[in-house]
C-alpha cells in the first residue's frame, strides 16, 4: 500500500514535471540554445575578421623575419666564404713569404760561404806575400850580416896581409868598378 501510495505519487508528479516542462518550440531551453548558437554565430562573425586580420598580420610578420633571417643567413654564408677565401688567400701568401724567405736565406748563406771563401784566399795570399817579404828581408838581412862579416873579415886580412900601397891600389879599382856594377 505504501508502494501503491508512492507509485501513484511519482506518477502524478511525472505528468506534472512534464506539463510544467513543454517540449520542442514552447521549451525555453531550446530558444537559449537557440539564442547562445545565433550569438556565437554573431559574434565569431564580426570578430572572425579581426582574428583572421591579426592572424593574417602574424603570418605576415613572421614570414618577413623568416625572410629575414634567410637573408641574414644568406649574406652570414657569403661572408663565411669570403673570410674562407681571405684565409686560404693569406696561407698562401704566408707560404709564399716563408719560401721566399727561405730562398733568401739560402742565397744569402751561399753568398756568406763564397765571401768567406774569398776572405780566407785572400787572407791566405796576404799571408803568403808577407811571409815572402819577410823571407827576402831575412835573406837581404844574412846577405848584409854576410857581406858586413866578409868586408870586415877581409878589412882584417887586408890589413894584416897587405902593405899600405897595395891598400890604395885596392881602393882605386873599386872605386873605378862602382860604376858598372851599379848599371
Amino acid at each position: 500500500m505504501i508502494a501503491d501510495a508512492l507509485a501513484s505519487e511519482t506518477a502524478h508528479a511525472a505528468g506534472a514535471a512534464h506539463a510544467a516542462h513543454p517540449t520542442g518550440f514552447a521549451d525555453p531551453a531550446f530558444w537559449v540554445a537557440v539564442s547562445f548558437i545565433l550569438v556565437v554565430t554573431f559574434v565569431f562573425l564580426k570578430a572572425r575578421r579581426k582574428i583572421m586580420a591579426s592572424l593574417d598580420g602574424r603570418a605576415a610578420e613572421i614570414k618577413a623575419r623568416l625572410d629575414e633571417a634567410r637573408s641574414l643567413r644568406e649574406d652570414a654564408q657569403a661572408m663565411l666564404a669570403d673570410y674562407q677565401r681571405r684565409q686560404r688567400d693569406a696561407l698562401k701568401e704566408a707560404e709564399e713569404i716563408v719560401r721566399h724567405a727561405q730562398e733568401e736565406a739560402q742565397r744569402l748563406r751561399a753568398k756568406a760561404e763564397a765571401d768567406l771563401e774569398a776572405s780566407i784566399k785572400r787572407r791566405e795570399q796576404q799571408a803568403m806575400e808577407r811571409i815572402a817579404q819577410a823571407e827576402a828581408q831575412a835573406l837581404a838581412e844574412v846577405r848584409n850580416t854576410a857581406a858586413d862579416i866578409a868586408v870586415t873579415a877581409a878589412s882584417r886580412l887586408m890589413g894584416e896581409a897587405l902593405g899600405d900601397a897595395d891598400r890604395s891600389r885596392l881602393v882605386d879599382g873599386a872605386i873605378k868598378d862602382l860604376p858598372g856594377r851599379f848599371n
